[in-house]
């Protein structure tokens, strides 16, 4: 006789195999990590600007902004809503030496861990929240961003600047070090989302900024439930064990979505909403908004319930920084899962830049 949890594995096996064949024939599995998809993605907006031709294929190395949306803000987008603000093209990065920095700056966010290595502690990219070289609406671009800033926040207590802001995703999001104010790294960000956001108002509440926020659950978020939407949808990409995949070299095809190459507890993907917001409009890759928004927010709790690098921040009390910066129903730090209380792993290990592995 069958059981349920063998009817559970065969059926999560072959919902893999198809998402997997889905994958492979769109060229996910590239070297460079959804090349394939990201070409087709870029071809497809400039072809859709009036008086602009398809462009010619791009050289096989060229990194276009692949795939992989990070604050929540922006109220999901609905029909017959006003056409959100176009980015200008990659083809018209301007010449000469403020266009260097401008490409620098899109490298540095698309191949974060080669191009900024000295402040990086994984090998997530930016790229890894905000798709499409952070060009996309609905998935935290870069340019929504840009002009949001300045602006106080709730996180740091203060007003926080662009730069403030980008320091942040190094020392949280890539578990790494902040930049200093200033540094060629942030310039060359800034720059790049200064040029992104050519054209666009300044308004913290700009379309299509950050994800879409979903509405609650309409049953709470549930541990089991979300495992099983993660074996059938997930795993294909991040493995079992959510540490992504690497080519033979270290390059990070696809995130890590827990332990210790992940982003630490105090990212903002590490909140639930956040992390169902992004699940639900942009997974999985190539079938955003398949899952139901229960799904969503199952997985989520599923993949925030895992053991990750420590919150910066520790104040040498898993209970006490839990009060300090996670008290909310909205974040799995300090508590228990499976016996195990969540960020109870000791005090941040001292940050080591990631090691250069690829020519």
């Amino acid at each position: 006789m069958i059981t349920a949890r063998q009817r559970l594995y065969v059926g999560g096996a072959l919902a893999v195999l198809l998402i997997g064949v889905g994958l492979y024939a769109g060229g996910v599995f590239h070297y460079f990590g959804m090349q394939a998809y990201s070409e087709r993605w870029a071809t497809k907006r400039e072809s859709a600007r009036p008086g602009v031709a398809a462009p010619a294929p791009r050289a096989s190395n060229d990194l276009v902004g692949d795939p992989p949306r990070a604050e929540l803000t922006a109220p999901a987008a609905t029909a017959g809503a006003d056409v959100v603000f176009q980015p200008p093209l990659e083809s018209e990065i301007p010449a000469g030496e403020f266009g260097d920095v401008i490409r620098r700056g899109r490298e540095i966010f698309i191949d974060t861990p080669r191009a900024a290595r000295a402040y990086v502690g994984n090998s997530l990219r930016c790229v890894s929240c905000h798709l499409d070289a952070g060009r996309l609406a609905d998935s935290s671009p870069l340019w929504a961003a840009f002009v949001s800033y300045p602006a106080y926040r709730s996180k740091t207590k203060s007003v926080t600047t662009f730069q403030q802001r980008l320091q942040g995703c190094f020392e949280y999001s890539m578990n790494g070090r902040a930049p200093p104010l200033g540094a060629p790294e942030l310039v060359a960000l800034e720059s790049y989302a200064y040029w992104l956001a050519s054209g666009a108002p300044l308004d913290p509440k700009i379309a299509g900024r950050g994800y879409p926020a979903l509405a609650p659950p309409a049953q709470k978020a549930d541990f089991v439930r979300g495992e099983k939407v993660y074996a059938e949808n997930c795993v294909l990409c991040h493995g079992a064990d959510g540490a992504g995949q690497r080519t033979q070299d270290g390059y990070a095809v696809f995130p890590a979505l827990w332990g210790a190459d992940s982003f630490n507890w105090g990212a903002g993907m590490g909140r639930i909403s956040n992390a169902a917001a992004f699940v639900k409009a942009n997974m999985p890759l190539g079938l955003p908004g398949t899952l139901t928004d229960q799904q969503a927010w199952d997985v989520a709790l599923y993949m925030t319930s895992h053991e990750r690098p420590q919150d910066p921040r520790y104040t040498g009390s898993v209970q006490d920084t839990r009060q300090a910066f996670h008290a909310t129903e909205d974040s799995m730090y300090g508590r228990e899962v499976a016996g195990q209380v969540l960020g109870a792993s000791g005090p941040p290990k001292p940050f080591k830049p990631l090691k250069e592995s690829r020519p």
